[in-house]
């Protein structure tokens, strides 16, 4: 999936819609009651769209997050720190040499809005960013607690706020 040409189609068919965009910044670590929108069964944006109309709201919060080379080489780094054989550490190793063609593109999307004291999410992640963040969580069982790839967006104990495949 091109999260950044679908970022673009969903400001498009939020300014269709008459939503007001709200460029935020995650909502994920927000201590308020969240529900989170079943992107495995229901993965059409549009559909989260006609929920939030239907709800009332006219303002939608859109946070996109965009990979960078720093959150490949703070797993790169973990990867230093832990002890494995010599050939699984260079399979890993040319695995998130292999990520940084991404860097610069959008890696994660987040549509939220708020309705009756809760707050709704969807969420979508691309697969290599998934991969990404696979390795970073292998790694910190082996090496123990490390950097947060996320501590900008804590996405990952969202429950089934995104799609595991």
């Amino acid at each position: 999936m091109n999260l950044d040409a679908l970022k673009l189609e969903i400001e498009t068919a939020l300014a269709e819609e008459g939503l007001a965009i709200f460029y935020g910044h995650t909502r994920a670590l927000e201590p308020s009651e969240v529900v989170y929108w079943d992107v495995e069964h229901y993965p059409d944006y549009k559909l989260f769209l006609k929920a939030a109309k239907a709800a009332g709201s006219q303002l939608l919060v859109l946070h996109h997050h965009s990979l960078t080379s720093d959150q490949v080489d703070d797993v790169l780094d973990e990867l230093e720190a832990c002890d494995m054989p010599r050939e699984e550490y260079r399979s890993i190793e040319r695995k998130l040499q292999d990520l940084r063609v991404y860097e610069g593109f959008t890696c994660s999307i987040e549509l939220s809005f708020d309705h009756g004291g809760r707050m709704y999410m969807m969420g979508f992640r691309s697969e290599w960013y998934r991969e990404l963040l696979e390795i970073q969580g292998d790694l910190e069982i082996l090496g123990g607690a490390g950097p947060d790839l996320d501590d900008e967006e804590d996405e990952s104990g969202m429950g089934g706020y995104f799609s595991r495949n």
